[in-house]
């Protein structure tokens, strides 16, 4: 899902380390073809790690 009569589409963002799927954000399909890779915070692993965008 994500904005109606737009291109942005909602996307999961994983933790590398432990594999939970902590956050969500809002991705630009059209701009934006590789998957997404942040540096955001792990409650579970209690610091920052990579987040990778999941399917």
């Amino acid at each position: 899902m994500g904005i109606k009569g737009r291109v942005d589409k909602m996307v999961v963002l994983a933790c590398e380390t432990c594999k939970e799927r902590n956050y969500t954000t809002v991705k630009n399909k059209k701009n934006i073809k590789e998957r997404l890779e942040l540096k955001k915070y792990c409650s579970r692993c209690q610091k920052h790690t990579v987040h990778k965008e999941t399917k």
